[in-house]
């Protein structure tokens, strides 16, 4: 508001003087943003005691009274009482006065207001704080109760533009966070998220309370009942309104509940415990992220987020023996192919980032039951490769393009329709190279603008297998394709131009599905199944990239990682960096799962200057951030080419760390495909600064591991994502000998 004029309402009347409407005025009141306030209760008791409180100025047995020459009429009296309220004020309301009421069902006062003013009048602003209290009536008046409490206004068409804004003011004068919505979906929501608790609470304890054994229940009743109950105990009169009002919406969400709770009666008397496991953990994971539940969501986009910073100091080597977290990729294709498999699929060592976890949840959403994660565990009761059920609502999938990208191919075989969204991030890359072949098979595929999220998916399709030449090497695409041809009449083939990451034909065949590779080129056919199996997921060798870096660029280094994975589509970093001149030794090679794993040993080196092999480009393709802190500190000149994809991550990487080390003293410009870096040499020490991250995880880490060569702290911005693909970072960071200090601030 510090833009705006300041906030001042000359006469305010407030028409019911109960928690609500009083906690707002006195909050304007001690904020020095009200002249006069007149007030009106049917109660004259509340009339003194808001009069003796100082809450109100001018009291008043006459509504025509109380609403003489106010700017600002605050409606705050029981839902169906609001009509007759409206009846005996709009006489006398000054012609430029603005109403506006605090009720929890809007729909209602919709048809009140327009009963009693007309359709189109346009000085009423309909609003609802979500916000209250155990305690009611006017000494329960608190000037904070709005703060950092969300406020719903439903503006209609015909809503005067100055009415809206001086009704939005007047709520963010209290700190409020004012939302929009529209009406009918106000009233969908709150009878889903507060009418429907509250019903459900009285009936409970009405239930229980008309039991002959009612003592010996409310004598012994633990914290959940009583938690459960409590908003029992609030005004009956208020709620009954509230029912009567919001009925049509009430008794579609009760018949929804009354339906799912059958549904749940019958498993459990069954004893059908796979089902019943599947309604309590999207249960607990509902409850995990209830702050996120819109509707009958589980996992829907985070509102404001905390922003964190990182701030490296310069220290010391890196040393110590530990293991990185699990396989991103392979994470995601465990979830994917365990719930699309026959029977139950165990997997251990899975990553329990937010780009798995939203790959998780999106095949919760489509009913699998899957149990976990606890400590990198998790069991996936599969449904077979036509089991899956329509979602909810879209499938939110956080930062994750690999999630999107899959699912995409996954979803064109369903028989549903099927919409995928993503945060900021996720929303700016390109779709249309998986939606370009999907439609060439017969998919019916939308995408924003430009190719970009959201990506819907029609399904009921006929899917026809294709020979796909992917035009650049990427291993999303090539598995996308592969997975649709798992619906597709007759044969799926793949080539591409470069070997990338084959852990979804690897994985495909550790289900039991017959998957031919021939040389750059994999073929599959429809009609078979997937057998469930069991998955250690190893660990990710994109974030042991960070470390293999970090030792090898800070002199007295010796660092061991412990079963990374070493697929040979995604060796690239090790490949690079002992060209380089790195001292790396794989230790212990063996075979988990299908995949190869080994331990990697890593010292400090003297790094120099190569032109990267561009057949390696496709092998390291997720680990080049941290490759470009390599050539910092190496001897001599690192020229990168043929890695235009670098453009079309979460950030664009090339010019992104180009910016970075520029800021850190390198001599670094970036090209159309790559990136040209003067490195510091041995004895050479990058400078400190501020770089920006640009909520890219591996641009964070990367600089992170940079203060390991630098003169003095480089401070890190945006370094929340680091949460997606590495959980637990800082901490295994500063053990190894990293000095990372963690900023964080409310968004």
């Amino acid at each position: 508001m510090s833009a705006e004029t300041p906030f001042f309402i000359p006469r305010l009347s407030i028409i019911g003087l109960g928690l609500i409407g009083c906690s707002w005025a006195k909050g304007l009141r001690v904020r020095g943003c009200v002249g006069e306030v007149l007030g009106y209760d049917r109660n004259l008791d509340s009339m003194q005691e808001a009069l003796n409180s100082g809450i109100i100025d001018r009291i008043s047995s006459d509504l025509a009274a109380a609403v003489a020459g106010a700017d600002l009429v605050i409606i705050s009296v029981p839902i169906l009482a609001v009509r007759q309220v409206l009846q005996e004020i709009a006489p006398h309301l000054a012609a430029h006065a603005v109403i506006t009421d605090v009720g929890s069902v809007k729909g209602s006062v919709a048809d009140d207001v327009a009963a009693v003013f007309g359709a189109d009048f346009p000085r009423f602003v309909l609003g609802h704080p979500i916000a209250g209290s155990e305690r009611s009536g006017v000494s329960a008046a608190d000037e904070n109760l709005y703060v950092r409490h969300k406020v719903i206004i439903t503006p209609q068409p015909h809503t005067d533009k100055t009415a809206l804004r001086l009704v939005r003011r007047a709520w963010r004068a209290v700190e409020a966070d004012v939302e929009s919505m529209d009406v009918v979906h106000h009233d969908e929501v709150l009878a889903a998220t507060s009418h429907l608790p509250h019903l459900m609470a009285y009936s409970l304890v009405d239930t229980l309370a008309n039991t002959h054994e009612n003592k010996e229940i409310f004598n012994y009743a633990a914290g959940g009942f009583r938690d459960f109950t409590r908003i029992a105990a609030s005004s009956p009169v208020m709620w009954r309104d509230i029912f009567s009002a919001n009925k049509t919406q009430i008794l579609k969400t009760l018949d929804l509940f009354t339906h799912d709770l059958h549904f749940l009666r019958a498993a459990i008397e069954a004893d059908d415990t796979t089902t019943v496991m599947g309604v309590l953990t999207r249960a607990k994971v509902a409850r995990d992220h209830f702050s996120k539940i819109l509707a009958r969501r589980a996992y829907v986009e985070p509102m404001k987020t905390a922003s964190v910073t990182y701030i490296a100091s310069p220290s010391g080597a890196l040393t110590g023996t530990f293991r990185v977290p699990g396989d991103k990729s392979i994470s995601h294709r465990s979830i994917m192919l365990g719930s699309l498999a026959e029977g139950t699929t165990e997997v251990t060592g899975f990553l329990e980032g937010e780009d798995s976890l939203a790959t998780l949840q999106a095949f919760r959403d489509m009913g699998v039951v899957i149990e976990g994660p606890h400590r990198g565990r998790v069991t996936i009761h599969g449904v077979g490769l036509h089991g899956l059920q329509p979602p909810p609502g879209p499938l939110y999938l956080g930062n994750s393009g690999t999630s999107m990208r899959l699912l995409a191919g996954l979803m064109a075989g369903q028989t549903f329709d099927v919409e995928m969204s993503g945060d900021a991030s996720l929303s700016k890359r390109p779709m249309g190279r998986v939606a370009d072949p999907l439609k060439r098979m017969g998919a019916v595929v939308d995408t924003a603008d430009g190719g970009r999220p959201p990506i819907k998916v029609h399904g009921a399709g006929k899917l026809t297998g294709i020979h796909y030449d992917l035009p650049m090497a990427s291993a999303q695409v090539k598995s996308c394709v592969l997975l649709a041809g798992l619906y597709a009449e007759g044969e799926t083939s793949v080539t591409e131009p470069a070997p990338t990451r084959d852990h979804t034909e690897r994985m495909l065949k550790g289900f039991g599905y017959d998957v031919q590779v021939n040389g750059n080129t994999v073929t599959l056919r429809s009609g078979g199944k997937l057998t469930a199996t069991n998955i250690d997921v190893p660990a990710d060798i994109s974030s042991a990239a960070f470390f293999m870096v970090g030792a090898s660029i800070a002199e007295g280094s010796d660092i061991t990682l412990e079963h990374v994975g070493m697929n040979p589509t995604r060796d690239g970093i090790i490949n690079i960096l002992r060209a380089m001149g790195g001292n790396i030794e794989v230790l212990n090679p063996r075979e988990v799962g299908g995949e190869p794993v080994a331990d990697i040993r890593i010292r400090s080196a003297r790094l120099k200057g190569i032109h990267i092999p561009e057949d390696q480009v496709p092998l390291a393709i997720d680990e080049f951030p941290a490759l470009f802190i390599a050539a910092a500190c190496a001897e001599g000149e690192t020229i990168l080419t043929g890695a235009e994809e670098l453009r079309v991550k979460e950030s664009d990487r090339i010019q992104v760390m180009i910016d970075g080390l520029t800021t850190l003293g390198v001599q670094a410009e970036g090209t159309a495909d790559g990136a040209i870096i003067q490195g510091l040499g041995h004895s050479g020490l990058l400078g400190g600064g501020e770089v920006i991250s640009h909520g890219d995880h591996r641009i964070a880490m990367s600089f992170a591991m940079a203060s390991l060569r630098a003169s003095s702290a480089i401070t890190i911005l945006d370094c929340a994502n680091v949460a997606t693909s590495f959980p637990g970072f800082v901490d295994l960071a500063n053990n190894a000998g990293l000095e990372l200090d963690v900023l964080t601030t409310k968004a």
